[in-house]
């Protein structure tokens, strides 16, 4: 039967009329020759020569069409009077030389450094960032820029305006660091502020190393973006502010309650205020002793004799800790 399909398609009949003729279907002649193995397999009569393919793949990638997508090229030939194939053709003679990608130019951006900062104490690494807070009505929000102390994890200080720049940006960092002292770091997100040119002028004069986050990488600023939650999520964060003065007074209420009365699960539960003035080693000593006198009264009511880890005195504070070198642990 396949005999007679080819000598029905040599005649110039229609492959459809003649896989009706002899009850064959086109797929599995063309896809499954019946011939035997050491036969070569039959080519589709409307396969492209090498010839033609090269002539399409030169066409595609001329200084004319490079740039260009291939019904671009495809009408850009019928137009000048030229047909080569079909764009499917085109599309499958650039899949069979893997250049199926954008054709444009495209932007590239180099990689941003990860960055990895560590304090071992109060002083050494401030971080900073603006949060909006709702205004009387909608649309209208208030500015409030806090720093933090990584190590401490101290609010050294917030501000609330009415909107944001980096003149007022550079006024908090100056009252800020007349109070506390020059820090040896500061990091930021990629805000307008923190990119400005008003503060990168003072963090250079006052000899302060600058650092930012990677582009829309939020944990690299997580110490800020802590705080915020612990602010936006309690219970008597107010929907919204009916003015400036009312903002300025929940913020500088807030502040006072972070450092002093909140005892912060990353620094040994202590309050931020006595580890950054360090208060902390006195408090744990107590504690210590308590736990003690309540072992010896209770024994059976203790699993171990050694302090809960949790009240453990804070060690260095890390942005982006780098992992370290399995070679050099097994070493």
């Amino acid at each position: 039967m396949t005999s007679a399909y080819r000598q029905l398609v040599d005649a110039t009949v229609p492959t459809r009329q003649a896989a009706a003729l002899t009850g064959l279907s086109r797929t599995t002649i063309y896809r499954k020759p019946a011939a035997p193995v050491d036969h070569e397999p039959v080519a589709p009569p409307n396969k492209l020569s090498d010839a033609e393919r090269a002539e399409i793949l030169a066409a595609l990638n001329c200084p004319e069409f490079v740039d260009l997508a291939p019904l671009q090229v495809y009408a850009k030939l019928l137009d000048e009077g030229i047909y080569l194939g079909s764009v499917s053709t085109f599309y499958r003679v650039l899949q069979e030389n893997e250049q199926v990608a954008e054709r444009r130019r495209l932007a590239t951006h180099p990689a941003r450094a990860i960055p990895e900062l560590v304090a071992t104490a109060p002083g050494q690494v401030l971080s900073w960032d603006i949060t909006k807070l709702a205004g009387p009505v909608k649309g209208k929000y208030f500015d409030c820029y806090l720093m933090v102390d990584i190590h401490s994890r101290f609010i050294v200080g917030a501000h609330v305006h009415a909107s944001e720049s980096g003149v007022l940006a550079v006024e908090m960092m100056k009252e800020i660091f007349g109070i506390h002292g020059v820090p040896n770091l500061v990091h930021a997100d990629r805000g307008t502020s923190m990119t400005s040119k008003t503060v990168a002028a003072l963090l250079s004069y006052l000899e302060v190393t600058r650092s930012h986050s990677r582009p829309r990488v939020s944990n690299d600023n997580p110490y800020s973006e802590s705080i915020f939650k612990t602010l936006k999520y309690g219970p008597t964060f107010p929907e919204r502010f009916a003015s400036l003065g009312d903002a300025r007074a929940f913020i500088s209420g807030f502040v006072v309650w972070y450092n002093h009365d909140h005892r912060h699960s990353g620094i040994g539960v202590h309050t931020p205020a006595n580890v950054h003035y360090g208060f902390a080693d006195s408090v744990a000593l107590k504690r210590s002793q308590t736990l003690a006198a309540a072992r010896a009264r209770h024994p059976h009511r203790f699993s171990t004799t050694t302090d809960p880890k949790i009240l453990a005195l804070p060690g260095p504070a890390w942005i982006n800790q780098p992992k370290e070198n399995p070679e050099t642990e097994a070493a």
